[in-house]
């Protein structure tokens, strides 16, 4: 948050937001980072969000769930991470987001590459990368191809090994051809593209366990996706930086066009019958189908028009939508400071163990308190924290005795775990809402609309970037800038009471709201 906006964007990695398309680590999307992802996603991600497909039309078509996917029960015969047994389902959903947090890889290399091979302004990278972040933005389509189109027989598997290689295939663009901003932006689109696909595929086997559960098995679930992601972060870290210092940005996005292939091979890891060609026939014909895409839009416009599911997704978005200034910042720390690829990818090391940190802090203090005095705290100590950029950039750190360098791996350090977990129980969050039977769709609708939030964001920051002046060169109001963000990030809280009252003891996913 020191970079202003909700979550704790890292304010030393230019991307953040919604669990980022490169990652991408998320903020959103943290994410959701997801960022993400991730924004309230670790700090400097572009983009976040969840989505999922595990809801049918009709009860002959249903595919069987996959119940070993469970929480950890006394004699399992699985080993567990954060509560949750690691089923094959479930190690599938772990290396699906230790995928999204490894390919913060290129994440530097993409911002270097926008700086000092495109020639972008600040203002300009910020547009760049919320265009990226457009498939965040409506994965609910996303879960109905899933649900509607089995392909080869398979809702789940298929669309896995498809966006794996849909993704090397973006990295492998950026690697060879891309020359202009505008091949750039469309091979990170991609990118993005299979990171989000495959997040609305593997998040239906969390969001089916989380519906009934209480707000503290359903942190658990979340805690698995996002320190499998955090984790993914820290093995990527360093080598970000300094494999752009010694072999270019070109070599960084070919080795990270193999990344992506990781998520086709655990396709197979999926626990799902194929469907006989009788029922897929019946699925994808005409009548059946349009009459199942009209009861769809139905049902997930009756869900979303609820008070309950409307009131808190419309604070999740005013949350996420508040101005960023990641870009300016990012300019400033490379044009103005001189930090290095190598020393970034240091801080890049240190917030996605901070990330990490983030995801323990919420899943073993924080997961049983109410969401409201969460978002409360957290908010409010992020935005007090965010003002700590104006010392580096005016440079009264260094009349403390505190480095640039140093001060800046601090700075993001705490933040990052703030941002974490504070960005957590907006995941419990909507899962939670998900009613029974639109699980994989209503889940895509909520973090797609908090996607949009962090991109309104972005776009908000990118704008007030120009009105000040904040140039790749020029940082006279870049105080101000940073200040404005963070005041802004406050807004949202007395919306508060749109917000469900509820304990983390509350085992039966009921919510009241006040």
């Amino acid at each position: 948050m020191a970079s202003g906006g909700s979550g704790g964007r890292d304010p030393y990695d230019e991307e953040a937001g919604v669990r980022h398309p490169l990652e991408l680590d998320g903020r959103e999307a943290a994410s959701s980072s997801d960022h993400r992802p991730g924004n309230a996603m670790p700090r400097y991600q572009v983009g976040s969000s969840k989505g999922d497909l595990g809801s049918r039309y009709s009860e002959e078509w249903r595919q069987p769930s996959t119940d070993d996917a469970r929480k950890s029960k006394p004699g399992s015969r699985y080993l567990t991470a954060f509560g949750v047994d690691l089923s094959p389902d479930n190690m599938a959903v772990a290396i699906v987001y230790f995928v999204q947090g490894v390919l913060g890889l290129a994440r530097l290399a993409v911002s270097f590459y926008l700086k000092d091979d495109l020639h972008l302004d600040p203002a300009e990278t910020a547009v760049v990368s919320g265009f990226s972040s457009l498939p965040w933005l409506i994965k609910p389509l996303y879960g109905f191809i899933s649900d509607s189109i089995p392909l080869f027989g398979y809702r789940r598997r298929s669309y896995l090994f498809l966006s794996g290689l849909l993704g090397a295939l973006s990295w492998s663009l950026m690697a060879t051809v891309v020359s202009s901003k505008y091949s750039a932006a469309f091979s990170i689109l991609l990118g993005s593209l299979s990171v989000a696909f495959s997040d609305v595929v593997v998040d239906s086997m969390v969001v089916e366990r989380a519906r009934g559960e209480s707000q503290s098995t359903s942190g658990s679930l979340q805690s698995l996706c996002w320190g499998s992601s955090a984790f993914g972060g820290i093995v990527s870290a360093y080598f970000s930086g300094s494999l752009v210092d010694t072999y270019g940005v070109r070599f960084v996005f070919g080795v990270t066009a193999f990344l992506p292939l990781m998520t086709s091979a655990v396709a197979v890891l999926v626990n799902e019958h194929r469907m006989p060609s009788g029922e897929r026939t019946i699925l994808l014909s005409g009548s059946g189908f349009v009459e199942s895409s009209k009861q769809h839009v139905r049902q997930l416009w009756t869900s979303v028009k609820q008070p309950n599911i409307f009131l808190p997704t419309l604070f999740i978005f005013l949350w996420q939508a508040t101005p960023q200034s990641d870009s300016a910042m990012f300019f400033f720390i490379t044009n103005k400071l001189g930090f290095t690829p190598e020393f970034l990818g240091r801080v890049k090391l240190v917030t996605s163990i901070a990330s990490l940190l983030g995801v323990g802090l919420y899943n073993y203090f924080l997961k049983e308190v109410p969401l409201r005095k969460i978002f409360l705290v957290t908010t409010i100590i992020g935005s007090a924290l965010g003002m700590t950029q104006v010392l580096l950039v005016t440079g009264l750190n260094r009349q403390f005795g505190i480095s640039d360098e140093w001060f800046s791996i601090g700075d993001s350090l705490i933040i990052t775990v703030l941002g974490q977990a504070s960005f957590m129980p907006v995941l419990v969050l909507a899962a939670k809402l998900c009613p029974p039977g639109m699980e994989a769709t209503l889940f895509a609708t909520l973090m797609s609309i908090s996607n949009a939030g962090s991109v309104t964001g972005g776009l908000i920051g990118a704008g007030l970037t120009q009105v000040f002046g904040v140039t790749r060169d020029t940082f006279g109001n870049l105080p101000i800038l940073i200040i404005v963000c963070n005041l802004s990030s406050l807004l949202p809280l007395p919306l508060l009471g749109l917000l469900p009252e509820e304990s983390g003891a509350t085992g039966n996913g009921e919510t009241k709201h006040s």
